[in-house]
């Protein structure tokens, strides 16, 4: 006679899969899978699961999608890395060049481990819709808290900033579209990067404080610029770069 089945409870759980199972260790499992020359769009929902040690249909329990997941690894990508920048900006004194310390932690990020910085940079440039919106927001928060520390940095230092948003959205798409290029990079190549992306950022900051003290020269606006006006004192101030301004463009 044929035994009956176990009812469901009662089955061993298939041993190397995990009877429970979490968004994080999923999220974990893709990060593993993921690095500079793979992207989160070339992975497949089975090679996740197998990676987090799970049923291919264990994983809808958490995602509905793949998509859904790179959303949710860009999203925490996006938060890692504003925290890492912000603390940099946060930590720039009249010693320390804003800009500078800036990119030493992009780039320290760039040659780390952390495959968080390479998938946030290769997901705005491949993969579906969903990826390309997931990574625009993560930029424009980027660009919103950036706004917001250059307006502070200018009215602690004194110095003039013209068009806030469109100066943060400068600086943002720039050392992301410099970012993407550095991930191919040899390591010997990383320090004239380094200057190089220091060099353009500094040549924004000093152009946005010029127009702030000659809007004229920005040309016929369509509508009133945003304009934080520098204001005079008997010392020379820092500028948002951490230098004074008639040294913004130096070394």
């Amino acid at each position: 006679m044929n035994t009956p089945p176990a009812p469901l409870r009662d089955r061993a759980v298939p041993l190397g899969r995990k009877p429970v199972i979490s968004r994080e260790d999923i999220i974990e499992a893709a990060l593993k899978l993921v690095g500079p020359h793979r992207s989160v769009s070339t992975l497949s929902l089975r090679e996740v699961a197998r990676e987090a040690g799970i049923a291919p249909n264990s994983f809808y329990r958490q995602f509905r999608d793949m998509d859904e997941l790179a959303v949710a690894l860009i999203d925490r990508a996006g938060r890692s890395l504003r925290r890492i920048i912000g603390e940099a900006r946060h930590r720039a004194n009249s010693g320390q060049s804003v800009v500078r310390g800036s990119v030493e932690a992009f780039m320290r990020q760039l040659r780390s481990d952390d495959k968080l910085l390479h998938m946030l940079l290769r997901e705005g440039t491949v993969g579906s819709d969903a990826y390309k919106q997931a990574v625009e927001r993560e930029l424009l928060s980027f660009e919103d808290e950036l706004r917001q520390d250059l307006i502070r940095l200018a009215q602690a230092n004194r110095t003039g900033l013209y068009e806030p948003a469109v100066t943060a959205k400068a600086i943002t798409r720039l050392v992301f579209a410099m970012g993407t290029t550095a991930m191919d990079l040899p390591d010997e190549k990383h320090a004239e990067w380094a200057d190089q992306l220091e060099l353009m950022l500094r040549m924004i900051i000093v152009g946005t404080q010029t127009l702030a003290a000659r809007p004229e020269l920005a040309g016929r606006a369509a509508v009133e610029p945003v304009v934080i006006k520098p204001e005079p004192a008997s010392v020379a101030p820092a500028s948002p770069t951490g230098l004074p301004p008639a040294e913004s463009a130096g070394r």
